[in-house]
């Protein structure tokens, strides 16, 4: 889910008409999770194991040694919720055995906020009137400067999605990146399991594509015009990341689009799928929820503080070994408790617009609004004295 961002607080100025123009759909392609999600997989089915789980299901699921989907689907039921306090215990054993005492600090990096997609809940749309810019060369050279001068050595890039700031703009700025940092992930537009084969010998560790909602007419209804609208491209772009042999791959919905529970139900069995055909991989899974300044719109379901810790717990539960990552968009307060919930990587000391680190660029739109400004340091200081240990580097590329 391309989730770039920026520093100008005024509301984004929307253009009253939208035209809408969906793209021709691609085809399921057989083998891949659209061919998966159209014959094998289905949203009112999940919907009914989450709605009809007993406290018997979630009792069982937490007895299990290897979770189910339904088992899954039971534990982010409303029948969990007595059983909350069982799932953080359990969830914050299988994290320090899986990832020890340590959490991970990365620095998003927002390369453009040009976008020709119109979508309902992001302040980055084609239609919003707003300065649009990209980085230059030498911009991204003042990036990396202060970038580094905090510490980090795990960096994100990400970008809109426009055929302006494709695969000759990655391929040209790659290079400068990889010297500076030993972990280089992206977050950009769908692209070829070429391309991102391309991508990986300029550096390019780990990829993150997010669904958005797995609910396609929920999609279509929220992806008005340009490439974002070809819901299968984009659902198996996952599938083409882990052809192309790269080391890492980000999944996540953003919750509150459509119902988060069946969301929820349906990454993991994407998550599944592609553990199965590209187990050389690691996976990452985020939890986005909607925000204020992305257009405006309301949640269709709404989650709590205490669902999300739900959720998060789930998630840990149902997968040991999956990298659990959580942004700025969550609150200080809740950031803090989150170590406890099987989170293993945050973003710190954000800047949410193309330009940000650098003091003389500071005009953009955000995205959407961060709820945790603090600065590296209290970050790091925060993780301490949660017992935890801060880690700057991911992992080595010589061990891949």
């Amino acid at each position: 889910m391309n989730t770039p961002q920026s520093t100008d607080h005024s509301s984004p100025k929307k253009v009253t008409k939208q035209r809408i123009r969906l793209l021709e759909q691609s085809a399921a392609v057989s083998g891949q999770f659209s061919d998966v999600l159209e014959n094998h997989l289905n949203w009112e089915e999940f919907g009914s194991w989450c709605k009809n789980a007993t406290t018997r299901d979630v009792e069982q699921a937490l007895a299990s040694r290897k979770k189910t989907l339904f088992d899954f689907a039971a534990l982010i039921s409303e029948a969990a919720k007595p059983y909350l306090m069982e799932m953080i215990t359990q969830s914050e054993r299988l994290t320090m055995q899986r990832f020890g005492n340590t959490v991970s600090l990365f620095a998003p990096l927002y390369l453009s906020n040009t976008c020709a997609n119109e979508c309902t809940y992001c302040g980055f749309s084609m239609s919003n009137a707003i300065k649009r810019l990209t980085l230059s060369a030498e911009q991204i050279d003042c990036e990396i400067a202060a970038i580094k001068s905090k510490g980090f050595d795990s960096i994100l890039l990400v970008t809109g999605e426009t055929n302006k700031v494709s695969m000759p703009y990655f391929e040209k700025v790659l290079p400068q990146f990889k010297p500076a940092f030993s972990q280089l992930s992206m977050e950009v537009q769908p692209l070829e399991s070429s391309d991102y084969k391309r991508l990986q010998s300029l550096g390019l560790d780990a990829v993150l594509v997010y669904q958005e909602t797995y609910r396609r007419q929920t999609y279509l209804e929220h992806h008005l015009r340009g490439n974002k609208s070809n819901f299968n491209y984009r659902l198996d772009a996952p599938d083409r990341i882990g052809q192309a042999g790269i080391h890492k791959i980000g999944l996540g919905v953003l919750l509150g689009l459509d119902d988060w529970r069946i969301d929820s139900v349906m990454m993991a069995a994407h998550l599944r799928h592609l553990q199965k055909r590209y187990w050389r991989s690691r996976f990452s899974v985020a939890f986005p929820r909607i925000r204020p300044c992305e257009g405006g719109i309301q949640p269709k379901s709404v989650i709590s503080d205490k669902e999300l810790i739900q959720l998060m717990t789930a998630w840990r539960l149902f997968d040991a070994d999956v990298e659990m990552s959580l942004s700025t968009r969550e609150s200080a307060e809740f950031r803090k408790h989150a170590i406890r919930f099987g989170v293993t990587t945050m973003s710190a000391e954000s800047k949410t617009q193309p330009g940000g680190y650098a003091e003389d660029a500071k005009e953009a739109l955000e995205q959407f609004e961060i709820s945790d400004d603090r600065s590296v340091y209290d970050v790091s200081n925060m993780i301490r004295q949660q017992g935890r240990e801060v880690v700057w580097k991911d992992w080595d590329p010589a061990l891949r």
